[in-house]
């Protein structure tokens, strides 16, 4: 059995999955494949652990709220002509129990023990909890 590794990333600036999930519909558009995607400047060392399932972990105000199962690692050249990688990802948001996440730059690699669990789908719809009130209940891990 291959080893997995998942990512795990600040989404700077977003306020909720729901706005997550818009800002990356609009930016899928321009995709040639219509897919999801994030750019990095650094290239993951452990792709093959990340492309033998690993997901990305989005941490929105302080906490994972939710995942997305990654598809491949495309090269792309920017403007200034450096390599970058292209995360490409599944359109599907899966949202996970929230779990606090201190501040980082870039991504970060998370172990499958170390992710935070899928919520039910009974539980997908719930509305959600106010930033201050998820980010305490995550910190004493609660949510």
């Amino acid at each position: 059995m291959k080893n997995i590794v998942h990512l795990v990333k600040l989404s700077v600036g977003t306020e909720s999955v729901d706005t997550l999930e818009s800002w990356q519909a609009a930016r899928a558009a321009s995709h040639p494949d219509g897919l999801p995607y994030h750019v990095t400047r650094m290239w993951p060392k452990r792709g093959e652990e990340i492309l033998a399932g690993g997901s990305i972990y989005w941490v929105i105000k302080g906490a994972i709220q939710c995942r997305q199962k990654i598809i491949r690692l495309d090269e792309v050249i920017g403007e200034d002509g450096i390599r970058r990688c292209a995360i490409v990802l599944e359109p599907a948001l899966i949202r996970t129990a929230n779990a606090a996440k201190k501040p980082f730059q870039g991504w970060r690699y998370l172990k499958p023990e170390d992710a935070p669990p899928d919520l039910p789908k009974s539980r997908e719809n719930d509305d959600e909890l106010p930033d201050e009130l998820a980010g305490k209940l995550a910190e004493i891990g609660i949510l």
